[in-house]
């Protein structure tokens, strides 16, 4: 504990990306394996599935030290981390060092994780102890591994980077290993870090390759980028990015964020059954009835997501297709850095005759940045959310690389509303007022229908807070009402019918893009304004 302690403290005390590196390279050069595997898995931002509730463990802090709960809690409040509040509380009591020199490893299978098949009792005894066991730094590593907020300002690409400057192997080799199903052991890391080839599990996938944001781009700007005909455009679905293995026989679905997708999609695994042996696609799962030209709206897709196993009725009302992007393995070999076309080429090849349900990708052709910008507007007639660029030529890269695919996405919608309801951010924000409650008008009166906490201005952040406390109507706990005043333009990607809210609809990633002080409340847009920005088949969903 004392060495991955070490490591914690000097990626917290710095936000600079070569010393991260060289803390990360320095730490896997001196830890032994056992050690080294759980720090990769945190560090990844792997966590220990929570053993113990927040409020409880605060609730044992505060019979630890003596203090009211009450008291405890309003220090959390305004520290607004539950790992940090408990440190700082916890520093009355007395503490050693006994504890320091027993490995990261043991502390997690041998004391942490034991936890959950204990009772409270006995949990509350154990924390105890070890919380006496250790100095406050490392009692701070511990609380963050307890409550699961485990976050050092490191990505995955940072770790990926600093395992491949001490292993000496290619960052994109690393990168491939660190995908899939990997349980953090000694042998796994051993052969993480070992620069001769070794066999992959037959289910792993590959890092996506992700592109980058042209935001708000002038026609001009796009024609930067060289000739329209030098770049393949397809329509930027919104869906689940997803890879489609093929692979010994068996078939595996997974996302983007590394979740397999075992089950949930049984109708594209059964037409994947028909796809080669040894092939790797990269495409987007889209709820879209067979017959059908365009994609059924978003909603439908998430009655599939958190369907572990979902039934034969529920495959029939809320169907699903697989568009194939890209090929990224094909007859067993690894293909990602031929040129684009060529795997385009080789994907078109291996779709042909395969079940409808798994689909190549559209290319849009075009002769010109302004062919394509007239069709770009259209996007929302396709359903889609604008195109991906992607340069003729192109490997297939690792991760968010700049200069060979972009996204270039239609203007969000766009919605003035009134601040309604407010409450507390948290983190570094806890002690503001910065989660906000947003309302359009239905007659006479303001009904709430989205929620946004970013795209304020730290000044505005505060003199939005200010303004709030001064003019609270009521209090629900930490929310606040308050006089119906400002208004704020939301941006959002996506809206939906929502039988859930009382507005009658929900929208995809709120933001607030400016707030309006030029505009009087009574110009806000109305619910019906909202509700005119629906797709014309928004309200014909199946139940």
């Amino acid at each position: 504990m004392r060495r991955f302690t070490a490591l914690y403290m000097r990626l917290d005390a710095t936000t600079a990306t070569k010393p991260k590196v060289a803390a990360m390279r320095d730490y896997f050069a001196q830890a032994p394996s056992a050690d080294a595997a759980w720090a990769v898995s945190f560090l990844c931002g792997r966590r220990i599935k929570r053993l113990i509730a927040g409020p409880k463990l605060r609730e044992w802090v505060a019979e630890a030290i003596d203090m009211p709960m009450w008291l405890v809690e309003e220090s959390y409040a305004a520290v607004g981390d539950s790992a940090e509040t408990m440190t700082l509380l916890l520093d009355e009591i007395g503490s050693s060092e006994a504890g320091l020199d027993l490995p990261l490893h043991e502390w997690v299978e041998n004391r942490i994780l034991p936890l959950k098949n204990l009772s409270e009792t006995e949990q509350k005894a154990r924390l105890f102890g070890y919380w006496r066991e250790l100095p406050t730094e490392a009692r701070f590593t511990l609380n963050k591994l307890l409550t699961g907020a485990f976050r050092v300002g490191v990505s995955r690409r940072l770790v990926t980077r600093a395992l491949a400057e001490y292993a000496g192997i290619e960052p994109a080799r690393l990168a491939h290993r660190l995908m899939g199903r990997w349980q953090p052991t000694p042998e796994f890391f051993e052969r993480l870090v070992d620069p001769e080839d070794h066999g992959e599990d037959a289910a792993q996938p590959y890092p996506f390759f992700l592109a980058s944001p042209i935001e708000n781009a002038p026609i001009e700007t796009i024609a930067d980028l060289g000739p329209a005909g030098n770049w393949h455009a397809e329509w930027k679905w919104d869906g689940i990015r997803a890879q489609l293995i093929r692979r010994a026989g068996e078939c595996h679905i997974w996302s983007r964020g590394e979740d397999l997708m075992e089950g949930r999609f049984p109708e594209l695994e059964a037409a994947a059954a028909a796809l080669p042996d040894g092939c790797v696609l990269d495409g987007e799962i889209l709820a879209w009835a067979a017959g059908d030209s365009l994609p059924l709206p978003f909603a439908r897709l998430q009655r599939r997501i958190g369907r572990l196993k979902p039934s034969a009725n529920m495959q029939q009302k809320h169907p699903v297709r697989f568009f194939a992007y890209d090929l990224m393995e094909h007859e067993g070999v690894d293909i990602r850095e031929q040129p684009l076309e060529d795997r385009r080429a080789r994907l078109a090849e291996v779709l042909v005759g395969i079940d409808e349900r798994i689909a190549l990708s559209e290319s849009l052709a075009a002769g010109s940045w302004d062919e394509l910008a007239a069709l770009r507007e259209r996007s929302r007639e396709f359903a889609t959310e604008g195109f991906v660029l992607k340069r003729l030529g192109s490997p297939y890269r690792v991760g968010r690389v700049r200069g060979d695919w972009w996204k270039w996405k239609i203007d969000p919608f766009s919605v003035d509303a009134v601040l309604l309801y407010a409450q507390p951010g948290s983190g570094r924000r806890s002690s503001l007022l910065t989660d906000y409650t947003f309302a359009v008008w239905d007659g006479d009166a303001l009904v709430p229908f989205a929620k946004a906490y970013s795209g304020l201005t730290d000044k505005e952040i505060r003199q939005v807070d200010a303004w709030i406390r001064k003019n609270t109507k009521e209090r629900f706990g930490p929310v606040r009402s308050v006089t119906p005043q400002h208004v704020f333009e939301l941006h959002f990607e996506g809206i939906q019918a929502s039988n859930r809210h009382k507005s009658g609809i929900a929208v995809r990633f709120p933001r607030i893009a400016r707030w309006r002080t030029d505009k009087p409340l009574e110009e806000a847009d109305t619910l019906d304004n909202v509700k005119a920005l629906l797709p014309p088949n928004e309200w014909a969903e199946p139940g």
